[in-house]
């Protein structure tokens, strides 16, 4: 059956002559099997490369750039904005914010007429609200949705600084330039929220200091109630609204106690950096790509290839990792199908954000080039990327 599977699978493997290939949508992306991928485009503040790659049967990374107005006003102010969307339970939570974060973003900056930390909370807990009013809305009919949540990371560059947000464990490296010794260093600027991190279970017991049980040990990896990883996240209602956490959601996800408040937060760590001209570029990545290589390694490689199609190059230093782990060959790990593939790797999604120091001195009401790019292609059908030789399957969970 597998070698089956596999020759089923070679032809969306070849090299960019295969018919498989989008090539019409090249503005967008191309898709090659199981990865979609930009090799280049033009932000206002310099160059960027994204890739996908898909694991589950449904993807469940989204992810976005936009680059031009940050706000529904034409006046400005103008920047990027970079958004990675890892989801767990199924896609519809990533998908979601694919569709509104940005756009709360917008609404929020043309209100308060500029960029801040507090516009960009604002828009978060916009798209947790949005997406509660869904689930509510669904409830009677979709129940497992209320057991669908994403991680969110997300990055906008205006006027020369930096905010980074984050809710989950996807990551934000940027790559420094020392001039003292020529070499470019890595510096994580995202906080994660995962509870294998000692101080996030610490933060949990804080948060919650009646529950004994609030982080668990179950099968030797750390979970809240048992159930998840993060401690943070759009989504992931039925660990915020306790109504949701009944009859019919499955019985896996029913917590045994009722609860008062919240168990995870929505409420994102935000930090704000004033970018230098020795600042050479952003990556931004969910864990999938992280799980394989550490912030230097992903660091170097950038460093030490061409921009175009970098983000596709981490994704396969990636993939020979996780092929070495189980002793395989990346050219088998490539044959395997979204779902068994699962196995070996996440979803993984990556997007540099190269920063060019004369673009970054200019004001934040200069206009430049305005550019919407969706990882997997926005013209690309919304249920999700897939071998094209085979139909979609629907289950996502």
């Amino acid at each position: 059956m597998l070698s089956r599977l596999i020759n089923f699978l070679r032809a969306c493997w070849l090299p960019s002559s295969d018919p498989c290939i989008h090539t019409g949508l090249e503005a967008a992306g191309r898709q090659d099997g199981l990865l979609w991928y930009k090799d280049k485009g033009q932000h206002m503040n310099g160059e960027f490369s994204m890739a996908v790659v898909q694991a589950n049967n449904l993807l469940e990374d989204q992810s976005q750039i936009e680059s031009g107005p940050l706000s529904s006003l034409g006046s400005g102010p103008y920047g990027t904005f970079v958004g990675i969307y890892d989801g767990h339970g199924g896609p519809e939570t990533s998908r979601y914010i694919n569709d509104y974060l940005f756009q709360h973003l917008k609404r929020l900056t043309s209100e308060q007429q500029s960029m801040s930390v507090d516009v960009i909370r604002k828009a978060y807990q916009a798209t947790e609200e949005g997406f509660f009013s869904l689930v509510a809305k669904q409830w009677s009919m979709k129940p497992q949705i209320a057991a669908v949540g994403s991680c969110c990371l997300v990055g906008v560059i205006c006027g020369g600084i930096l905010y980074i947000a984050n809710l989950g464990d996807s990551r934000a490296v940027l790559g420094r330039h020392v001039k003292a010794t020529g070499e470019v260093i890595s510096i994580q600027l995202s906080s994660e929220h995962n509870v294998a991190i000692e101080s996030v279970r610490q933060e949990m017991h804080s948060w919650h200091p009646d529950d004994s049980q609030i982080v668990v040990l179950k099968h030797n990896v750390w979970r809240v109630k048992g159930l998840i990883q993060i401690s943070r996240s759009i989504g992931d209602v039925y660990l915020k609204k306790a109504e949701f956490n009944r009859e019919p959601l499955y019985a896996k996800f029913r917590l045994h106690e009722p609860f008062k408040r919240p168990i995870l937060s929505s409420d994102p760590s935000i930090s704000v950096h004033r970018l230098q001209p020795h600042d050479q570029f952003l990556i931004f990545a969910s864990d999938g790509l992280w799980e394989h290589l550490s912030n230097q390694e992903a660091v170097d490689i950038v460093q030490n290839h061409p921009h175009s199609g970098i983000a596709r190059r981490l994704i396969k230093a990636a993939l020979q990792e996780a092929a070495k782990k189980r002793e395989m060959r990346y050219s088998d790990l490539k044959k395997i199908d979204r779902g068994v593939r699962r196995h070996f790797h996440d979803d993984i999604t990556v997007a540099v954000v190269f920063l060019d120091a004369n673009l970054l001195s200019r004001a934040s009401t200069v206009k430049g080039p305005s550019v919407s790019v969706r990882g997997g292609g926005i013209h690309l059908p919304a249920k999700t990327l897939a071998p094209c030789a085979s139909p979609m399957e629907h289950n996502s969970t």
